[in-house]
């Protein structure tokens, strides 16, 4: 157990993550000192300064503030840092050396989640999703809650929301195997397709991985499993399993779709209720699938019918997830956090759904050297449903490059006709505007730095 009680300040290397700044948030909300470092500047880190947080971006020990350089009670400072940050980080190495306490993120999540009733969200697609709209659900009922998110709540522009609530949402995360260190009353699993084999090796341990998350359900628990991997999931004694999905053997499922101009509507059946023609304005069926476990357990919870009905309505998405930022006859721009194959599977899916019939133009930048060269088939079939795909360098995140690994590795093996290598710096200056119809950007790297200036040049040249 860690005593918050005593400390006076919080440091957290890679602040600008976007699972470490809402820790940093929550305790900078929480009256103590919170600073970290952080590579590159980002809306995230210039929020977490709004909020009181000291930021730097510099790996130099001068920019330590002296609370947590010259601490005469290192007992007084915790030091949080991210896996993802390499080992030769001088910040990082400072604290290794001189005795401070430090822990991984994943560490003080868990002590948050063995202190409340956590609603885990687990899997290698869909987790973010689904646990913001969980959080949704009870945010906008009666019961409320509180979430760490993976990403960017639009309804309240934040990956952290605070609430009077015994429930606390969190995403749980399969890297590193961080989610063993959650303690949760209920958890979902989304899927399991294979995914950081890099920590793994295989699909197989990996999945070994996610039953020992499920033997971390408290006793007399629950767990919610999508229909299609129930037959991978072992479920712990004590535990209650569910299943969910649009099928009709699922134990929670979402029937009747149909989609209007503005919105899908589709019925809702528990083993115990059904409501009728729920309202959803955000694109894809595969959304309501996701819909379909988060309001399993949001009812699990005690949210009402009408809280419901009226929370589904409402909901406005995760930034980078499906994330329309133009969207007008002839011209439309969507942006997506997807970095596996299967994930950029099911975003193309719902992006022909959603367009059907028009022109897609996709920017794919891979996440990750291991990950490339684990489903560089599968990133090449998949990108070739695309009308045209610009591919651009791997973001190395955490890596250090493997030899013969690039992104031309993906490129050779795509049968598409119509497809071009260009670096970040080429875009948005390669784009020809006239020539877009939809246009789709994709990964989990700092292509997301593109996102405005590709915005900006659209609405400048078409609109």
């Amino acid at each position: 157990m860690i005593d918050f009680k005593n400390i006076e300040g919080m440091y957290f290397v890679g602040i600008g993550g976007i699972g470490m700044s809402a820790l940093a948030l929550y305790f900078a909300k929480g009256g103590y000192v919170v600073a970290g470092y952080d590579r590159s500047e980002s809306r995230i880190t210039l929020s977490l300064i709004e909020n009181n947080c000291t930021v730097t971006y510099k790996d130099d020990l001068r920019f330590l503030p002296d609370l947590f350089r010259y601490s005469s009670d290192k007992s007084k400072v915790i030091i949080v840092y991210t896996p993802a940050i390499p080992a030769e980080n001088q910040i990082l190495s400072f604290f290794r050396s001189n005795g401070y306490v430090i822990y991984k993120r994943s560490e003080i999540l868990g002590e948050i989640s063995s202190n409340t009733d956590t609603l885990a969200v687990a899997g290698t697609h869909g987790k973010t999703t689904v646990s913001t709209m969980l959080a949704h659900l009870l945010k906008q009922s009666h019961i409320d809650c509180s979430a760490f998110l993976g990403g960017i709540s639009k309804n309240y522009d934040s990956n952290l929301l605070l609430g009077d609530s015994r429930f606390t949402v969190m995403e749980a995360d399969e890297f590193d195997r961080s989610f063993h260190r959650l303690k949760p009353l209920i958890a979902i699993v989304t899927s399991l397709d294979a995914d950081h084999l890099d920590i793994y090796g295989d699909q197989a341990t990996m999945i070994k991985a996610y039953n020992e998350f499920c033997g971390k359900i408290r006793h007399g628990g629950d767990l919610i499993v999508n229909s299609r991997i129930r037959k991978d999931v072992v479920v712990p004694e004590g535990v209650s399993c569910y299943t969910y999905g649009l099928n009709n053997e699922a134990d929670f499922r979402s029937t009747d779709i149909k989609r209007s101009e503005d919105y899908y509507s589709f019925n809702f059946k528990s083993p115990t209720a059904t409501i009728e023609d729920l309202h959803f304005a955000f694109p894809g069926i595969i959304n309501i699938e996701n819909f379909t476990a988060a309001i399993a357990v949001a009812m699990m919870c005690g949210v009402t019918e009408q809280e419901i009905r009226k929370a589904v309505m409402l909901f406005q998405g995760v930034r980078r997830r499906f994330d329309i930022r133009i969207n007008l006859p002839g011209l439309a721009f969507v942006d997506d956090y997807a970095h596996h194959p299967e994930e950029i599977r099911v975003c193309i899916k719902s992006i022909k759904e959603y367009f059907a019939g028009r022109k897609i133009t996709g920017i794919f930048q891979p996440h990750l050297f291991s990950r490339t060269r684990d489903h560089a088939d599968g990133f090449a079939k998949i990108l070739d449903e695309l009308d045209e795909v610009i591919l651009l360098p791997i973001y190395p995140a955490r890596e250090k490059p493997i030899e013969g690994v690039t992104s031309e590795l993906i490129f050779n093996k795509m049968k598409s006709g119509k497809k071009r290598l260009l670096e970040k710096s080429d875009i948005p200056g390669e784009l020809d505007s006239n020539k877009i119809d939809v246009l789709l950007t994709i990964g989990a790297g700092d292509i997301d730095t593109l996102v405005a200036p590709i915005e900006d040049k659209l609405r400048r040249e078409r609109i």
